[in-house]
């Protein structure tokens, strides 16, 4: 792999260490529980691709975004079931097939988590122009948008 110029290899450095030092920092886990969150943190895993996929998330799904197998998928969305945060709703198109869906208190919890992941990010970013912080969200949603799409692998952070 060509990795271009010094500078380029440096700064490629300078993010891998960068997205360390936020994934120990700032994982879900963390978050949950700066936010004061009672939410067992992989439910709320669960809970995040349930509300990411707007009506359409299944179990295979959830196993696909987790990277867990689909038997530890069925019990994360089985316990998170129980425990009220997400119900399963037949597919209208195949009575074989049922898709996932958060319930109200499922709601409640991912607006907790998200407007305090919000508040915890915007306080990081406060003393940044505005350009910078919209230059920031565009560049980090790009670079996450190549990650997903097979040009680095998630799974090592």
């Amino acid at each position: 792999m060509h990795w271009g110029s010094v500078e380029d290899v440096h700064a490629t450095a300078a993010v891998e260490r960068a997205m360390v030092a936020i994934r120990r920092s700032q994982s879900r886990r963390a978050l949950l529980k700066m936010g004061g969150a009672t939410v067992d943190p992989t439910l709320f895993e669960v809970v995040d691709v349930v509300e990411e996929g707007g009506g359409a998330a299944t179990v295979t799904s959830v196993a696909d975004r987790l990277g867990v197998d689909q038997p530890r998928a069925s019990r994360l969305v089985a316990r998170a079931v129980e425990e009220g945060l997400v119900r399963r709703v037949a597919d209208p198109s195949d009575g074989r097939r049922s898709t996932l869906a958060l319930t109200d208190l499922g709601t409640e919890h991912a607006e907790r988590v998200h407007a305090f992941r919000c508040e915890v990010f915007g306080t990081a970013m406060r003393a940044w122009p505005e350009h910078d912080r919209q230059e920031f969200a565009r560049l980090l949603t790009d670079f996450v948008e190549a990650l997903g799409q097979g040009h680095g692998k998630s799974d090592g952070f």
